[in-house]
């Protein structure tokens, strides 16, 4: 990343030097936000910010904008954190939406599990920019320093402690898709038929389910844990989507479920974390505010009605 003021700093090709980094400035306040709204509206104020600096003078134009973007991104962390106390029920990020095609899928290897992005909630502000910055980017401690104004030093530190909580909150076995999607599809097809004992046999003792409606949807108003209490909820509640149709999905790069009505619309989006062969945790997002990068998904040939 090192470099000098150069014709790419120029005030010329100002616009052409933002939109080159675009993708990943949004990426960046994306995996600190959790919400597309949100990062958009970083992204927006360091382009307007950039288009105000003096351009000649920025040696490392990408180092500059990260920067920019990760101190707005940390004022909006901290703001959203407020706000989610008068939140009605659990909070869930929200997600990009449809899958990106292969292509787009390698160019984008720093995309994040949904099921981390809900890990990140609960690191602070600070840590949660480093863990970030570090661990899916890759910038150096130093540049890192810069973004969150801290000595070196305390951003190796905060590094390590963000690695370590991390860690301790995410499964030690990671599936491959295959299977996954296998887990998926037994799943959603014992909840959709009310099946208790099918539902049970595929989930940990400790399994935790949490669900984000927003109070504009119903939704547990509080995370739901162990395998006799989700499984009741989920068959309690599972063949009322009889009429629905189910769809795969990827989200942050493994497999999901979406419900969506006979109106096309989406009514909740399902995905799941799994363990040495078990459902360890089960994410339920039925806020509609959230769920509209499903809404123009078409229906592909893989698309299963349910009765």
């Amino acid at each position: 990343m090192a470099g000098t003021a150069g014709p790419e700093a120029g005030a010329d090709s100002g616009e052409e030097v933002f939109e080159r980094h675009r993708r990943l400035l949004f990426a960046v306040a994306y995996d600190m936000l959790g919400s597309v709204h949100d990062a958009e509206d970083c992204v927006q104020e360091a382009w307007l910010g950039w288009h105000r600096a003096d351009r000649a003078a920025v040696g490392e134009p990408r180092a500059y904008l990260v920067r920019a973007v990760t101190n707005r991104a940390l004022n909006k962390v901290r703001s959203a954190k407020a706000r989610r106390e008068t939140y009605i029920g659990p909070w869930l990020p929200e997600p990009l939406g449809a899958a990106p095609d292969a292509a787009e899928r390698a160019e984008r290897a720093e995309e994040v599990s949904y099921a981390l992005l809900v890990v990140l909630e609960t690191l602070g502000p600070v840590e949660r920019a480093v863990f970030v910055l570090r661990e899916v980017f890759g910038f150096p401690h130093a540049e890192i320093a810069a973004a969150v104004d801290r000595s070196e030093q305390a951003v190796r530190q905060i590094a390590h402690r963000a690695r370590a909580h991390v860690r301790e909150r995410r499964p030690r076995y990671a599936p491959d898709d295959a299977e996954r999607r296998r887990l998926t599809e037994r799943f959603l097809a014992a909840s959709l038929q009310g099946d208790v004992a099918g539902l049970k046999a595929l989930l940990a003792e400790d399994v935790r389910l949490v669900s984000d409606g927003g109070g504009k949807r119903k939704a547990a108003l509080r995370p739901i844990l162990g395998a006799d209490k989700c499984a009741r909820f989920l068959a309690a509640i599972g063949p009322g989507y009889s009429g629905f149709r189910l769809e795969e999905a990827v989200v942050g790069g493994e497999p999901a479920g979406l419900l969506r009505g006979s109106d096309g619309e989406v009514d909740a989006m399902l995905a799941m974390e799994v363990s040495d062969g078990l459902i360890t945790r089960v994410l339920v997002l039925r806020n509609p505010d959230k769920l509209g990068g499903f809404r123009t998904s078409a229906a592909g040939p893989g698309d299963a009605a349910r009765s």
